[in-house]
């Protein structure tokens, strides 16, 4: 097989790239990439400079991994500023690193994209073989891989990588007919206390509508970003996606982008922006015009566990939190 490495998504066919699984996970979607790269997420002057790792067979691509040339390690939820001091310490440079990752998503999914008719085994250590040459080559210090499902994870245990462990809270899904029947599994004073924080929320006069794919117009997503917008202003940055990468997104990943818009006396006053596929919802971003009591929650994980209870979804990402 070919081994290639591509600077830009365009370069691969996106029906071939999505039929090496990628369309099981809305993260790894030609689309998706293609997203980032055409709004200026990545690429040049951002830090993230792509890198898909491809082979190719005869009758075309076999095996693919999205990575990127990082020149900083902000938008990968893994902190490894530590590291980055070590090297300095020793006179040494840690940047450029090579993160088999996608940005600015701490979403658990395959890295390792492999075509169905292949040894799944062999040609994923081809892969990280090809990484492996292609830093030692090009002057990067280390090669990091996040957020693996578990193939990923085995395939670069077996090729000697270290393993870093952490912990992320998921929901799943146990077939619950409704979202009182997911109540009726908690303790008593849990399931009144989740039943006054959806109370309160009511009581406000807010309600909830779910906004998928087309009915995404560009109303709706200037509302939603500049609710999510104003999160990271609260924490002294602007958000790691632009608006025009949710215009694109809307368009092209169609129902796989989801919004959860909060609604008081006809006005919206929050969003909760998700991304989803059958096996999995996963919760990316949030905002809203005001403080309202428990809204954070019932937007970011009752609503998310609720849409899961009707549409069958498997599992649930909230996304990176402490307990709760």
């Amino acid at each position: 097989m070919q081994s290639r490495v591509h600077k830009s998504i365009d370069e691969l066919d996106p029906l071939q790239w999505n039929a090496l699984g990628a369309d099981r996970n809305p993260f790894l979607r030609h689309e998706f990439f293609a997203a980032l790269e055409h709004t200026q997420c990545v690429g040049a002057g951002t830090g993230w400079e792509p890198c898909y790792f491809t082979l190719a067979d005869e009758t075309g691509l076999a095996a693919a991994a999205p990575a990127f040339v990082k020149t900083h390690s902000y938008g990968e939820f893994v902190f490894d500023f530590a590291w980055a001091q070590a090297y300095a310490r020793v006179g040494r440079r840690y940047y450029p690193k090579l993160s088999v990752a996608v940005p600015f998503t701490p979403a658990t999914g395959p890295r390792l994209l492999v075509r169905g008719d292949l040894e799944c085994a062999a040609t994923a250590n081809r892969l990280l073989r090809d990484m492996e040459s292609y830093a030692a080559s090009h002057g990067i210090s280390s090669i990091h891989a996040l957020f693996l499902d578990e193939p990923a994870r085995a395939a670069c245990e077996r090729n000697g990588w270290l393993m870093r462990r952490d912990c992320q809270f998921h929901w799943t899904n146990h077939g619950y007919p409704s979202f009182d029947a997911y109540l009726e599994t908690f303790t008593a004073h849990k399931r009144k206390k989740a039943r006054r924080e959806r109370r309160r929320v009511a009581e406000a006069g807010i309600h909830f509508e779910t906004r998928l794919g087309s009915e995404l117009d560009e109303r709706v997503l200037d509302q939603s970003y500049a609710f999510h917008r104003d999160t990271f202003l609260r924490h002294g940055h602007e958000p790691y996606l632009t608006r025009a990468f949710f215009s694109e997104a809307a368009r092209t990943l169609g129902e796989a982008l989801m919004v959860k818009l909060a609604v008081c006396a006809g006005k919206p006053v929050a969003a909760a922006i998700f991304f989803w596929c059958r096996e999995a919802l996963f919760g990316r971003y949030w905002g809203a015009a005001a403080d309202y009591h428990s809204l954070h929650f019932e937007a970011c994980y009752h609503q998310g566990i609720e849409f899961c209870i009707e549409r069958g979804v498997g599992r649930f990402e909230p996304g990176t939190q402490g307990e709760h």
